[in-house]
C-alpha cells in the first residue's frame, strides 16, 4: 500500500496530508454499469490480487469517501489493531518510514492518474519499535466517470527477502571467487570485492559500464563465445581463457545465464597454467633428452647421432640449429645444421659451410670451445657476422637471428665440437631450465664422440689382437675370415683353425667360446692351441681330440664353455665307398674320406661339383665343452667327391634377431649354392667374401668366423 503525494511544497517527513487529486484518465462509462457491478468487480479483483500475492493481507482505498480498508492479515503486517488503524490515508502515512514516504505518495499518484498498477516496496515504523519491509502491489479502478475511484490491492512482509539479499551480499563479497553480474544489455550490475581485484578496476568505474567496451580483447573471443552461448541457449558455460594484457592472466570461467541476465564466477588459474606449462616444457625437455640420448646410444654411427642434435633442438630451442666438431688437429668442421622453416634450411647449410672460412680466432664459438662454457650472444646478428667472412655474414644477415647460444660439446679431457642455437624474433628467449638441458645434451653428446674415439682405437686393438691370434691358414686351399662384433669393442670367443696332421689329413676346426670379453679372448686362446697341440701330436681323431680337449680343459680350470666342430679330410682315393653316416659320395670320381666330430656346434655344409649343397649332420650330437662331461664323443663319416667345397661357420653368420635358427641355416644353404655357380672353383677367398656379403654381415651383432675348403686330388695342396 502506498500514500498520496504530500501537498505542494511538502518534504513527505511531516504530519500526513490527504490525497490531492489531480488530473485523472478518463475512460468511457459502460451505461449498464451499476454500483453493484463495481462492487462485484471490486471483490473479484481483491481475491485474485490475494491469491497472486501468496495470501497475504490486500487492502480497498475508496477515493471517493477516503476509507481504507486493511483486511486482518495486512493489520498483522503492520503490527497493529482494527482499533488501532485509523482506516484512512493519513494512518497509512504515518507507519511509512520517512525516508520512504515521497517516493511510496509519487507512486500511488501516478498509478491514480492513469488508472494504472501500484508497485512499491518500504520500509513500515511499527507501534512495537521495530521496522519491517513490505512489498505492496496494487490497481487504480475506473468508475462510472472514467476515473480512478478506488484502488486495490495487497502487500506482505519481505524483511526475511532482504534479510536473505544482504546476506547473499555479504556471501558474494567475502567469497574467493571472483563474482559479476550482466544485464541483458552486457551491463555491469554487480561486481564483488574479488572481481574488482582481479579486474583491476574498482566497482564505480565497472558498474553500468558494457562488459565489450570496458574489456575490448574480449570481443570475438572465448568470453565473447561462452557469453552470448549461454545467454541464446540458456545453458551454462564452464571454460579456460587468456585474457592479454594489461590483465594478461588465465581464467577459469562459469557463466550461468537467469531472469536478471548472466552471473559470471571465475577464479585467477594463471598460476596453474603456468605450472602445467613448466610441467609441458619440463616434459618436451625429457622427451628430448630421451629421444637424442637413445640416437646416441642406438646408432653405430656416432658423428651421425651428434648430427642429428640439429634437428631435435629445433624448434624446441630455436629456429636454426649448427653443430660444429673439433678433430685431432684442432681443426673446426660443420657437420650439421637445420632450420625450422624449410624455405630457409638452405640458406643455413650455405652459412655453415661458409662461416668457419676466415672464422676470426676471438669469435664466440672459440670462446665456447677454449673456455668449456656456455656462450650467450645478444644482438647476434651483427655480433655474429663482425667475426666472419663478409658472404657468411650476408647470409647470416639473411637468417637475422636476434640471439644465439653456443654450447660446448664436452669430453674427459677436451672441448670435442658445439652446438650453435639461433634464435629469431618469435622464438622466447631461453630459460634457466632450457640452458641446462642444452648443456646436458651437450655433455652427453660430447661423451659419446669420446666414447666413440675410444672405441675406435680399443676396436682395432682388438681386431689386431684377434687376427694375430687366428692367423691365416698356411694352406691354399683354406681361406678364413673372422668379424667382430659391430657394437663390442673387446675381442670375441669365435676361432678357426686349419693345419696338416703328421697322418697327412687336413684338419679344420671351427669353435665359439661364450663371451665378448677379455676372458672370452684369453679362455678362446687358451681352447684353440690345447686343441692344436692336442691334435697335432697325438694324430687322435675328431673325437677324441675333443674328449682330450674337454679333460684337458677342467683339469687346467680353463672356466670356459665352447662348441667346436671338427673335421678331418683325407687323401682322395678312387671309388671310396660311402662312409657310416650312409651318405653316398657326391658327384663321380674319386673320392675324400672326412670324419668328423661335433661338441654342440652348428653342422657343416658341403657343395658337390654340381652345386648342390647339404649339411654334413653328425650321427651323434655332442655336449659342449667345459660342463664336465667325460663321455665318450662319437666321429661320424662320409665320403665326398673331387671339387666339393666345405664350408665351416659360427652363428654369428646365421642368427639373426626374430629368425629361427634353421632359417637362417636355409639362407646360408642357399647364399653357398650362389656363390658357388658365381665364383671360379679355384678362388677361395672370392668365395668367401661373397657368402659374407651374401649374408650381409657388413656390421655383424655377433662375432663371426668362417672357414672355407677345396677337395682336390691332393689334400695338402
Amino acid at each position: 500500500m502506498a500514500a498520496a503525494p504530500p501537498p505542494e511544497g511538502g518534504d513527505g517527513v511531516g504530519t500526513p496530508s490527504p490525497v490531492v487529486p489531480g488530473p485523472r484518465t478518463t475512460r468511457p462509462r459502460d451505461p449498464r454499469a451499476t454500483p453493484g457491478d463495481l462492487d462485484e468487480t471490486a471483490r473479484r479483483t481483491r481475491h485474485r490480487l490475494a491469491v497472486g500475492a501468496a495470501g497475504v493481507g490486500t487492502f480497498d482505498w475508496d477515493l471517493t469517501t477516503g476509507a481504507l480498508d486493511w483486511d486482518d492479515a495486512l493489520l498483522r503486517v503492520f503490527g497493529l489493531t482494527r482499533a488501532q488503524f485509523g482506516g484512512t490515508i493519513e494512518a497509512f502515512d504515518a507507519l511509512v518510514h520517512p525516508a520512504d514516504r515521497r517516493r511510496v505518495q509519487r507512486a500511488l499518484a501516478d498509478a491514480i492518474a492513469v488508472c494504472g498498477e501500484y508497485a512499491a516496496e518500504y520500509r513500515v515504523l511499527r507501534p512495537d519499535g521495530t521496522t519491517r519491509w513490505v512489498q505492496a502491489r496494487g490497481q487504480a479502478l475506473a468508475g462510472p466517470a472514467g476515473t480512478a475511484e478506488r484502488v486495490i490491492g495487497a502487500a506482505y512482509d519481505t524483511t526475511r527477502e532482504r534479510a536473505a539479499h544482504a546476506r547473499i551480499d555479504r556471501v558474494l563479497e567475502t567469497m574467493t571467487s571472483a563474482f559479476y553480474l550482466l544485464d541483458r544489455e552486457w551491463r555491469f550490475t554487480y561486481v564483488n570485492a574479488e572481481a574488482e581485484r582481479l579486474l583491476g578496476r574498482p566497482r564505480d568505474e565497472l558498474l553500468g559500464g558494457v562488459v565489450w567496451d570496458l574489456f575490448p580483447a574480449a570481443n570475438a573471443s572465448a568470453f565473447d563465445e561462452h557469453y552470448r552461448a549461454a545467454v541464446a541457449t540458456g545453458e551454462p558455460h564452464e571454460f579456460e581463457a587468456h585474457y592479454p594484457a594489461p590483465l594478461d592472466g588465465w581464467y577459469e570461467v562459469r557463466a550461468w545465464p537467469g531472469p536478471d541476465g548472466l552471473s559470471v564466477y571465475f577464479h585467477d588459474v594463471t598460476a596453474r597454467h603456468r605450472a602445467q606449462e613448466a610441467a609441458r616444457a619440463a616434459e618436451a625437455r625429457g622427451r628430448l633428452l630421451r629421444t637424442a640420448s637413445d640416437d646416441l646410444a642406438s646408432v653405430l654411427d656416432v658423428e651421425e647421432a651428434v648430427a642429428r642434435l640439429a634437428r631435435h633442438l629445433v624448434p624446441t630451442f630455436g629456429s636454426a640449429c649448427l653443430v660444429t666438431l673439433v678433430d685431432d688437429h684442432h681443426r673446426l668442421r660443420d657437420i650439421a645444421s637445420w632450420h625450422v622453416d624449410p624455405a630457409r634450411r638452405a640458406t643455413v647449410e650455405r652459412y655453415a659451410s661458409t662461416r668457419l672460412r676466415g672464422m676470426s680466432p676471438t669469435s664466440y664459438l672459440h670462446e665456447a670451445l677454449r673456455s668449456g662454457t656456455t656462450v650467450v650472444v645478444p644482438e647476434a646478428t651483427e655480433r655474429l657476422a663482425a667475426v666472419v667472412s663478409a658472404e657468411a655474414g650476408g647470409l647470416l644477415r639473411e637468417l637475422g637471428p636476434r640471439t644465439a647460444c653456443i654450447a660446448p660439446l664436452r669430453a674427459r679431457h677436451a672441448t670435442v665440437g658445439a652446438v650453435t642455437l639461433l634464435l629469431g624474433g618469435g622464438d622466447a628467449d631461453l630459460s634457466e631450465e632450457d640452458l641446462a638441458t642444452l648443456e646436458q645434451l651437450a655433455d652427453r653428446a660430447g661423451l659419446a664422440l669420446d666414447n666413440a674415439r675410444m672405441y675406435g682405437e680399443q676396436r682395432a686393438i682388438a681386431e689386431q689382437l684377434q687376427r694375430a691370434l687366428l692367423a691365416s691358414p698356411a694352406d691354399p686351399l683354406v681361406a678364413a675370415r673372422y668379424l667382430p662384433a659391430a657394437r663390442l669393442a673387446q675381442v670375441g670367443g669365435d676361432w678357426h683353425d686349419a693345419f696338416t696332421t703328421p697322418a697327412g689329413e687336413r684338419l679344420l676346426v671351427i669353435g665359439d667360446v661364450m663371451g665378448h670379453d677379455t676372458q672370452a679372448a684369453a679362455a678362446m686362446g687358451q681352447v684353440r692351441t690345447l686343441l692344436r697341440g692336442i691334435a697335432h701330436t697325438t694324430g687322435a681323431g675328431p673325437a677324441e681330440v675333443l674328449e682330450r680337449l674337454d679333460a684337458a680343459m677342467q683339469d687346467l680350470h680353463v672356466g670356459a664353455v665352447a662348441t667346436a666342430l671338427v673335421l678331418a679330410v683325407g687323401a682322395a682315393r678312387p671309388g671310396a665307398d660311402a662312409g657310416p653316416a650312409g651318405a653316398a659320395p657326391v658327384g663321380a670320381g674319386a673320392g675324400h674320406p672326412v670324419r668328423w666330430a661335433s661338441a654342440g656346434h652348428l653342422p657343416a655344409l658341403v657343395v658337390g661339383p654340381d652345386g648342390r649343397a647339404r649339411q654334413l649332420r653328425a650321427t651323434h650330437g655332442g655336449i659342449v665343452l667345459g660342463l664336465g662331461s667325460r663321455s665318450a664323443r662319437q666321429e661320424s663319416h662320409d665320403v665326398l667327391a673331387d671339387g666339393s667345397t666345405l664350408v665351416l661357420y659360427t652363428d654369428g653368420l646365421v642368427e639373426r634377431r626374430g629368425t629361427h635358427l634353421r632359417d637362417g641355416i636355409a639362407r646360408l644353404t642357399h647364399v653357398v649354392e650362389r656363390t658357388a655357380a658365381a665364383v671360379a672353383p679355384d678362388d677361395l677367398e672370392g668365395f668367401a667374401d661373397a657368402v659374407l656379403a651374401g649374408m650381409a654381415v657388413d656390421e655383424p651383432e655377433d662375432d663371426v668366423a668362417l672357414v672355407v675348403t677345396r677337395l682336390t686330388p691332393d689334400p695338402a695342396g
